[in-house]
């Protein structure tokens, strides 16, 4: 059986569940729904997000804070995930995810050209992947994305090999 990692846009995917589905998942059920669809073996699952900021004596912001600070020490207990951080920075009025895209990206290209997987699987759907993606399949891997209709970058959509849409179906097996 072919290996796999999966790369997971943290942000991405909390903007699908509660836009699209308004569920929480359980992330080892999702992965190995994947990985057993795709007959793949799961080396890994890589988790990228950042931490919500803490203005001073916003006690909002301390309680989603918390509440990821949880949920992180959850997601990285689980056999073979890893959790990647960046970081929010304020961009015109707006807290933007910053190096999130070129963490996984690293971690993409660098496992493909080690070729410590054959399949890269991700669930993403920013455009900015697409360098990452290109690099992967000429390190002769077969680069995978789970994304929703709602939100994903045609140009990704184009360099993709195999593409999987995140159906209520999907997501009805690995809900919590």
């Amino acid at each position: 059986m072919e290996k796999a990692a999966i790369f997971i846009d943290g942000g991405y995917l909390n903007k699908i569940l509660k836009n699209c589905f308004d569920v929480n998942v359980n992330y080892a059920k999702l992965c190995e729904i994947i990985c057993n669809e795709l007959e793949l073996k799961r080396l890994r699952t890589y988790y990228y997000h950042c931490m919500p900021i803490i203005r001073k004596g916003n006690k909002n912001d301390e309680i989603k804070h918390s509440k990821m600070q949880k949920f992180l020490s959850k997601l990285k207990r689980l056999p073979r995930f890893e959790i990647k951080l960046g970081r929010l920075q304020l961009v015109g009025g707006q807290f933007k995810q910053k190096m999130i895209d070129i963490l996984m990206s690293l971690d993409i290209v660098n496992m493909c050209f080690d070729k410590q997987i054959n399949h890269a699987i991700l669930i993403a759907g920013d455009s900015d992947f697409v360098p990452a993606v290109k690099k992967a399949k000429e390190y002769g891997a077969v680069v995978h994305l789970y994304y929703h209709p709602s939100s994903v970058h045609n140009e990704i959509l184009d360099e993709i090999d195999e593409l999987h849409i995140i159906s209520e179906e999907l997501i009805s097996k690995c809900k919590k």
